[in-house]
């Protein structure tokens, strides 16, 4: 069997971790939640006490980072030395650290490192902004999801309002605008599609309509090469 490795990209509200996640279970391989390694560093940091504002102790602590994500029945867990501390990452407090951590190169080119070597491990398919750029630039298959920012901003609303959350919609398009600009200009690893990788715009289609055109470009480029596939876990190139 040969492992796999798929980059998903795309500005947010594109629909990138949802296609992720099915093209995951339908390939019957892992997904890699990159969000969740810079989680479990926030929430790292914070039990050690580190002033996050602190670049310099930012630095040292991430350096001595033990973090790593594996795999139980298909389903990813972050370990912090050692410790599952997946059950505990999923709080505003530690969305914010995440958020605030993430700013430094230092923690981004350390967590793409682990990332690489959880490629090397298994077949996976992981998405982000800078993924098929900067963290596998030799992806298998590289996505680029797109849609249109007014599109992106009234799925946000609506999962907002789902949530039990009411924010104005033109609050939310605001947000998302100034997140496109953000992410695009950023020193490191900004937001960009790879020059190899299939651009899907998601403006019209539904979840599985997305999903059927992903699976379909990667099942005839691996017929193609003549590559056998046969699903997910590790396996030898």
């Amino acid at each position: 069997m040969r492992k796999i490795n798929i980059a998903i990209d795309g500005p947010s509200g594109a629909g990138k971790s949802t296609l992720a996640k099915a093209v995951a279970k339908a390939l019957g391989i892992c997904y890699l939640d990159t969000g969740a390694m810079y989680r479990a560093a926030g929430y790292a940091a914070l039990q050690a006490g580190i002033d996050i504002g602190d670049k310099e102790q930012v630095d040292a602590f991430i350096e001595r980072l033990e973090l790593a994500a594996v795999y139980e029945n298909g389903e990813q867990k972050v370990l912090v030395g050692g410790k599952d501390v997946t059950p505990f990452i999923r709080t505003p407090e530690i969305s914010k650290a995440a958020s605030d951590i993430s700013a430094y190169p230092s923690v981004r080119n350390r967590l793409a490192a682990m990332q690489r070597e959880t490629a090397q491990k298994y077949s996976l398919v992981l998405d982000g902004r800078d993924i098929g750029t900067y963290v596998l630039p030799g992806a298998d298959y590289k996505f680029f999801i797109v849609a249109d920012v007014k599109e992106r901003a009234k799925r946000r609303f609506l999962e907002l309002q789902k949530a039990g959350i009411e924010r104005p919609y033109e609050e939310v398009l605001e947000e998302m605008t100034a997140r496109d600009r953000n992410d695009s200009t950023r020193s490191l690893a900004p937001l960009k599609k790879a020059d190899d990788a299939v651009e899907i715009d998601t403006t019209c289609l539904n979840e599985k309509e997305a999903l059927e055109a992903v699976l379909a470009l990667i099942g005839s480029g691996l017929q193609k090469r003549g590559i056998p596939f046969s699903g997910g876990g590790a396996g030898e190139d």
